[in-house]
């Protein structure tokens, strides 16, 4: 197996943590970065885990769904309240969890079938890593290093 990553760097987003005591409950925004690391058995007839000259499908994924973005969880009784009070002010994406490690969990699912989608289950994603402002990070691995 080999292994190679793309980076992803200051994609500006919200999300509110809704179960946290402090701070964190309130609306709030990051500069995320997000690291995809890919894996396969097999290089490309460039020697290439990914060619990442042809990655624009995630490029346009995360510029679709989560730049200028607020990330609400699921469950946080306030999203439905907030949206709807000024729909024209939110873009609007949900995950079970937007926590920095929920959010690399649900990457790390979004992007390994978005992958192996694209290259016919050549390849898979094996790890997500979600940082915000450069400061705190976390990751995410796939259950398996293998198809």
């Amino acid at each position: 197996m080999t292994t190679c990553t793309k980076k992803y760097f200051d994609i500006p987003f919200a999300h509110r943590q809704h179960l946290h005591d402090g701070h964190c409950s309130f609306v709030h925004g990051h500069n995320w970065d997000i690291f995809i690391t890919f894996a396969c058995d097999n290089l490309d007839e460039n020697g290439f885990v990914v060619d990442f000259g042809k990655l624009k499908f995630l490029s346009e994924w995360i510029r679709k769904n989560l730049d200028h973005a607020c990330v609400f969880a699921h469950a946080d009784p306030l999203r439905e309240k907030l949206a709807a009070a000024a729909p024209e002010a939110w873009k609007i994406y949900e995950a079970e969890s937007c926590s920095c490690e929920g959010l690399a969990e649900h990457l790390l699912k979004v992007f390994d079938a978005l992958v192996r989608e694209n290259s016919n289950n050549r390849v898979w994603v094996c790890a997500v890593e979600v940082s915000e402002d450069k400061k705190n990070s976390a990751t995410a691995y796939g259950k398996s290093f293998s198809k």
